[in-house]
């Protein structure tokens, strides 16, 4: 790995710099190489005992390549699930690391799953910038979306589907029919086809999928929210609601489907310590649940890094930046912690963590659980909630922007971050006149800084070239 072109990371905490560095050299020796035989024609993120190749995890794996500075491509892994789709539209969850043949079981037999890729790309466009490609996946994008209503969609308006779908392990969810993350993330599928039809001028498709998306968010307000338990649950056969709390319930958030008294109510829920407010944010069932040992079982209230990813990003569309950046930087403290134990042992990075201690769950019957490091969960935490939570930078390349937002100023930024053919510098330091931000860049773009203790914001032109601003004179 050539070091120099990834962008560097600068925090008050060198430990997070240290395990954001080591993130990149774990992806280096982790990337490998299709074969002729799978059909894979790029390259990918292996892990520990992989026999396929799963598509929810190549879209978690994609949200922190794009940070690469195209040193490991994001693009191929996703364009290989776009090469198998068949002719209904159909995109399976898993193909042979072998042969490249879809890999379908017992319990999930169409071999569907949690429905990311319009989230993904929609992404990609904004961190990396490529509206040509855009177009050219958009006709996959949307015969998958027909295929999961032509299979899946109920007379209720609801998707039914196996709960493997929803990969959430040793869960006990035997009576559900009417998974509430599975519908959340089609709607947010939904609601991303949209903002992709308007990126790309097409009032028909945003339209189309925008219809899609508010039948979903009223239905899924209509008969999973449960006024009682203040919560999104699952729905039995006959549509009656299931009493777990999941925090996979929290993606609804991220689709944006609760209203504000909803939302006050599910944060609430978050901060509850007899709910998800452990030290280790978040369990995947309530602490209530009866399911859940605080010597944890599989993923009966095991700490998932996707979990994590998904709520701080929920919280962040229903303002709550600061305590979602508490909630990273927790986490992250618990990696740390079992990657660096203080005993005489070697320590890890895991695929779940314990939530109210260091440490990781027992298997709970399940093969390779938990899994070593497990980097298509991993790094969504240790390089983009880093990026885009702890340091708070939010990028966008088309419209030439930069938002930096913190709680209070602090030592850090980012050094050579490309933005498409620019590479620019970000840095924090206080001196003697002062807080102080250096900006370097190739070409101009629009900075926007944020302070929210001191109820700072402005937004400046950035010239090409080095420049820096005093905190004091904004």
């Amino acid at each position: 790995m050539n070091r120099e072109t990834i962008p560097s990371i600068h925090f008050y905490d060198q430990d997070f710099v240290d395990l954001y560095d080591r993130s990149w050299v774990w992806i280096d020796e982790a990337w490998k190489q299709g074969t002729a035989e799978n059909g894979f024609t790029g390259s990918y993120v292996s892990y520990v005992n992989q026999k396929t190749f799963n598509l929810f995890n190549c879209c978690m794996s994609s949200l922190f390549l794009n940070y690469s500075n195209q040193t490991y491509s994001p693009f191929e892994m996703l364009d290989f699930f776009y090469s198998k789709q068949e002719e209904d539209g159909a995109i399976r969850c898993d193909y042979s690391v072998e042969d490249g043949k879809p890999v379908l079981t017992k319990e999930n037999p169409q071999g569907v799953v949690l429905p990311l890729l319009a989230y993904v790309e929609y992404y990609f466009f904004h961190k990396i910038g490529n509206k040509k490609r855009l177009k050219e996946v958009v006709p996959y994008l949307e015969k998958h979306m027909e295929w999961l209503k032509e299979n899946f969609m109920q007379e209720n308006g609801l998707f039914a589907v196996p709960v493997a779908a929803c990969m959430s392990g040793n869960i006990p969810r035997e009576k559900t029919v009417y998974p509430v993350d599975f519908n959340a993330v089609v709607a947010l599928n939904a609601l991303y086809l949209s903002n992709i039809g308007t990126i790309l001028n097409d009032k028909e498709m945003a339209f189309r999928n925008s219809r899609i998306f508010f039948s979903l968010k009223t239905r899924i307000n209509n008969l999973m929210w449960d006024s009682d338990a203040k919560h999104y649950l699952d729905l039995d056969s006959d549509g009656h609601r299931l009493p777990l709390k999941l925090l996979s319930s929290y993606w609804t958030m991220l689709a944006e489907i609760p209203n504000d008294e909803k939302a006050a109510y599910m944060i609430a829920g978050l901060k509850d310590e007899k709910l998800f407010g452990s030290d280790n944010p978040f369990p995947s069932v309530s602490m209530d649940s009866p399911c859940f040992r605080e010597d944890v079982e599989g993923y009966c209230g095991a700490v998932i890094p996707l979990n994590t990813y998904a709520v701080v990003k929920g919280l962040e569309k229903y303002g709550e930046f600061v305590y979602a950046r508490e909630c990273a930087i927790r986490h992250l403290y618990f990696i740390l912690d079992t990657l660096n134990p203080d005993e005489d042992k070697i320590g890890e990075v895991w695929e779940a963590y314990l939530p109210t201690k260091e440490g990781v769950p027992s298997s709970g019957g399940m093969e390779n659980f938990p899994a070593k490091k497990f980097l298509p969960q991993v790094c969504l935490v240790t390089i983009t909630l880093m990026i885009e939570n702890i340091i708070g930078l939010d990028i966008s390349l088309p419209r030439k922007t930069v938002d930096w937002k913190v709680p209070s100023l602090e030592m850090m930024g980012i050094e050579k971050l490309s933005l498409k053919r620019n590479l620019i510098t970000i840095l924090s330091n206080k001196n003697t006149r002062g807080w102080e931000i250096r900006l370097e860049s190739e070409k101009l773009y629009y900075f926007t800084i944020e302070i929210i203790d001191e109820n700072k914001k402005k937004t400046l032109p950035i010239p090409s070239g080095k420049c820096s601003m005093l905190i004091d004179k904004l």
